[in-house]
């Protein structure tokens, strides 16, 4: 970590947030917001090029969203799906690994494939890094972790008192991704619901009243340019 004022953030992550109360305020069904969030995603991560931000996390689907109308939980699967399919071939036009984070075995079978497949076709990429995290909750990632740590410790491959924070790290879903600088969460919520709870520990935080339908390039290099004017101690006093 380097102290002082950054300049472009290496790994930004975002709380995609207000793609119902956009649709409601337009008399829309739910899904359209989240239709023409999609849109959102593809415009952020042309920015994300554009600018040099070389991971980009976006917490697509909670833990919690399981308890939605099931209209609601079948659209976006159906979305997702289109979204691989769309993206696929900006994915491997520009480079770029797909990866994903959560219990994606509670995704329907079929999204689960696409998912995979895409996966696996941009392993080899190195120019940028587009995370998804789905079926995703902080807290799941920690207890995971604990659990297979708890097992080395059980098997005698671990004594207790070698577990450090850097221990932790390494158990979580995706240990060779550096840790967020920077979290945007859109619709106005100042809160980050259970996204990223470990690695999100230094991060800067910004909050916007957009509406993720409407956060586009644009709304996204206005939060780069707040980040870049940030000065980052890292709890020293300079």
């Amino acid at each position: 970590m380097s102290e002082g004022k950054p300049e472009i953030p290496q790994h930004v992550a975002i709380i995609m947030d207000g793609n119902g109360r956009w649709a409601k305020k337009r008399g829309l069904p739910r899904i359209r917001g989240h239709q023409v969030g999609a849109d959102s995603v593809k415009a952020v991560l042309q920015a994300c090029r554009k600018s040099g931000v070389k991971y980009l996390t976006l917490y697509a689907f909670s833990t919690e969203n399981w308890i939605r109308p099931k209209a609601e939980v079948l659209g976006l699967m159906s979305l997702l799906s289109k979204f691989l399919r769309d993206q696929s071939h900006e994915l491997h036009d520009n480079k770029t690994r797909l990866r994903v984070i959560g219990h994606i075995d509670d995704l329907p079978a079929a999204v689960r494939r696409e998912l995979l497949n895409c996966v696996a076709e941009t392993a080899h990429y190195t120019e940028g890094t587009l995370t998804l995290a789905l079926s995703y909750g902080g807290r799941v990632e920690i207890t995971d972790a604990v659990r297979a740590i708890a097992e080395k410790v059980k098997r005698g491959e671990l004594k207790p008192d070698e577990i450090t924070d850097k221990t932790i790290s390494q158990h979580l879903y995706a240990p060779d991704i550096p840790d967020p600088d920077f979290l945007i969460r859109t619709s106005g919520e100042q809160r980050i619901s259970n996204f990223l709870l470990w690695q999100l520990s230094y991060a800067e935080f910004y909050f916007t009243e957009t509406f993720w339908p409407d956060f586009r390039e644009k709304e996204f290099l206005e939060a780069i340019e707040v980040y870049k004017n940030r000065h980052r101690r890292f709890g020293d006093i300079k």
